[in-house]
């Protein structure tokens, strides 16, 4: 019989209102049951949001380094769980082992990282242009924040997320992906765990239609963090629109690197590699896309498809598999529609475009490494984001031909330059429109310390990382003291 797993609420795992639980399967093995979750209804989701409001003043009035000292409990914890908590989310999500042991680092890094800066919640002084007078700006917290989180990095975006929310004093709800809810939950049993004071942290499992819409509906939530898909930040985009909510939206993004006629031809090879097929192509980061100069094209298009072909599909708990499952299959159905899209465009498929049914792979959604080339820069699998292990390769004359198929999308979230010409990566450093540009790396490697966003349809403007974090999850509060014992008017009024 498979676990039950409860949702976490005022303190207390608790079942839904629903009565209902949902399957979570293995996508290397659709015949494992990880275990059942609460089918949460809005009547959960209203419990949660008053759970997070009763506690909203005590925790406002908490003081941050106090809080800051329980997140650092937190990834104390972290540390001593980090094989455990990478193997279950391998069995839940499919991403060989040495990832996820990195998404549960980056988990740990952003949570020191931001217990940190419960002790650098810094506001300006300045001089008045009055006598005896003082001005100052505080930080103070939006209230109560609704987190929702997607499935590819189920611990590392929540911790983006609710460790910043935390720390500068607002109470969460968290809406984890349903496809990932045991790496919530073992997530979140580390903040009970760590003296979270009750009613701080709430989450909440479920679909989006069911826990996702009343929960960004709800007149209590005064702002959305959100990262998914491009249609759902939409969605969420309006609706805090409408009611005049902050939100936060981290979407889509279609990467690219670009290889120079004097690039390190290996070096950008296994950047492409890990780009592309790095968490089976399933990253907002994932380099989708490769540009390469023409004069390198018949090299790189060889050596790259030979790199590729060797890699091997299997469960990501095996010390040899370099490309895990596709995560369910609906999605491993989507990815292989953008493969008959690309055939039909014109595009030539070089290798994979299949299901992968090698040994190991006949109970999981596995698909194939995936290479077209004679791709046009205007064809759907040119710019749409697939999210799965399909790459376009696109060959170019020049470094502005290469910078303006770059900027050709509707996203730009990551991008990339191979070139042993130190002019040429600073005009690409100026002229790539996109929130981040690696220079003989690849699109994949975001550290916590940085922001992490991009432009143009990726986002709405915010950074998650670093301290812009801090500026999602706060308002500014300006503080004027006038000692003068008098009515003091400014700007020369008399």
């Amino acid at each position: 019989m498979p676990s039950i797993y409860k949702n976490f609420i005022n303190g207390e795992w608790v079942e839904s209102a629903s009565g209902k639980t949902f399957e979570n399967r293995n996508p290397a093995n659709k015949d494992e049951i990880i275990g059942l979750f609460q089918k949460s209804n809005a009547e959960d989701v209203n419990r949660a949001v008053e759970s997070a409001k009763s506690s909203a003043e005590m925790w406002r009035k908490f003081p941050a380094p106090k809080r800051a000292e329980i997140l650092y409990r937190v990834a104390e914890m972290l540390i001593k769980k980090k094989e455990d908590f990478a193997r279950d989310m391998t069995r839940e999500m499919g991403k060989v082992l040495k990832e996820t042991g990195g998404d549960v680092q980056e988990a740990i890094d952003m949570t020191y990282y931001v217990a940190g800066e419960g002790r650098r919640l810094f506001g300006d002084t300045t001089p008045s242009e009055l006598p005896n007078k003082f001005c100052m700006s505080v930080r103070i917290p939006v209230g109560v924040v609704a987190a929702i989180t997607p499935w590819n990095f189920p611990m590392a975006i929540p911790s983006w997320k609710i460790a910043p929310a935390l720390v500068t004093g607002n109470t969460v709800i968290f809406k984890p992906a349903s496809d990932t809810p045991l790496s919530a939950v073992n997530f979140v049993k580390l903040f009970e765990d760590a003296g979270l004071p009750k009613g701080v942290l709430n989450m909440v499992t479920g679909t989006g239609t069911e826990v996702g819409e009343p929960l960004i509906l709800h007149k209590d939530i005064k702002l959305v963090s959100f990262t998914g898909s491009s249609d759902v930040g939409r969605f969420v985009a309006t609706d805090c629109a409408h009611k005049m909510k902050r939100c936060s939206l981290e979407m889509g993004g279609k990467n690219a690197i670009i290889v120079m006629d004097d690039a390190n031809l290996d070096l950008a090879i296994e950047g492409a590699i890990w780009g592309g097929f790095g968490t089976t192509g399933q990253r907002c980061t994932a380099a989708s896309r490769v540009v390469v100069h023409k004069l390198k094209a018949k090299e790189f298009i060889s050596k790259f498809s030979e790199r590729a072909k060797a890699l091997k599909c299997g469960d990501g708990l095996l010390p040899d598999t370099d490309v895990g499952p596709i995560i369910n299959e609906s999605q491993l159905n989507k990815v292989h529609d953008y493969t008959k899209t690309g055939k039909g465009e014109g595009a030539k498929l070089l290798i994979g475009g299949e299901l992968c049914t090698d040994k190991g792979c006949e109970k999981g959604y596995f698909y194939k490494p995936t290479i077209f080339v004679d791709v046009d820069r205007n064809m759907r699998i040119a710019q749409e984001e697939i999210f799965g292990p399909t790459v376009s390769i696109i060959t170019v004359g020049s470094l502005d031909e290469a910078i303006d198929v770059v900027n050709s999308i509707k996203y730009g979230l990551s991008s990339s330059i191979y070139t042993q010409d130190v002019n040429k990566a600073f005009v690409a450093m100026r002229d790539i429109y996109a929130g981040i540009t690696y220079i003989n790396s690849s699109t994949i490697g975001a550290e916590v310390h940085l922001p992490f966003g991009g432009v143009n349809q990726t986002g709405n403007g915010h950074r998650e990382g670093g301290t812009t974090a801090l500026d999602i999850f706060t308002e500014w509060k300006t503080l004027y003291i006038d000692y003068s014992g008098r009515l003091q008017k400014a700007q020369s009024i008399e």
